[in-house]
């Protein structure tokens, strides 16, 4: 069991919305006056609501707890509204404030800021990555997809994308679409596609070490 913390944490973004969240800080945190990579999660729609130990299930959050990894993680919960259909793609404003929120208030490496996330998430990694290209040394959505609009503007960022060939609930051709558009547009994609998999393709993807191995090699020039 890994001794990192995981905390939790009211976020107000407006009079209007609160995104609530996890954090986990590395174990030698507190005993250390380094600057930390800043890994943002972002979970699938399952895991919606107002419980965050239902994102503790699936992916990051749920690998940190069992492994120490040298970086901050934090793994904000999409609100399940009934009044309005809730998914990361709108909510862009509250989670750019909230990187902003933790990485004024945590040692965060401002120069390795990545954004991960798997279906509904794997949608919410590919647009904030096109938003603000600026704040994220690299991008690996997982089952995911989105527009291909504005997507020129990530050639500067690498992405790792995956998928699995026999995905029934997202298609393969949704990150097919992604990858190959950004690739005409010059960008640092390499795209992993799980033959056997379906819907699950993360699973495989956090226990891999060679995945934090690429995203945590990533940094932002300034």
């Amino acid at each position: 069991m890994s001794t990192e913390q995981i905390f939790q944490k009211e976020f107000t973004v407006t009079k209007q919305a609160n995104l609530p969240f996890l954090l986990s800080l590395p174990s030698n945190y507190e005993q250390s006056e380094d600057l930390y990579p800043l890994v943002l999660f972002l979970h699938g729609m399952g895991e919606r609501g107002n419980d965050l130990n239902k994102v503790k299930v699936h992916g990051i959050p749920k690998v940190v707890e069992e492994k120490e990894f040298p970086f901050i993680m934090v793994a904000p919960q999409c609100p399940d509204d009934l009044y309005r259909y809730s998914t990361w793609v709108n909510l862009m404003d509250e989670l750019k404030a909230l990187i902003d929120d933790v990485a004024a208030n945590y040692r965060v490496d401002k120069q390795r800021i990545y954004v991960t996330g798997l279906s509904m998430g794997g949608y919410g990694t590919w647009e904030i990555a096109k938003r603000y290209p600026e704040l994220f040394a690299a991008a690996a959505p997982i089952c995911g997809g989105g527009s291909v609009k504005n997507i020129e503007r990530l050639k500067d960022v690498p992405v790792w994308a995956f998928h699995g060939a026999k995905d029934d609930v997202v298609l393969l051709e949704e990150s097919e679409v992604m990858v190959e558009a950004l690739r005409k547009a010059g960008g640092d994609v390499k795209f992993t596609v799980y033959p056997e998999a379906n819907h699950d393709s993360w699973t495989e993807t956090y226990n891999n070490p060679e995945f934090y191995t690429w995203l945590l090699s990533k940094r932002k020039e300034v």
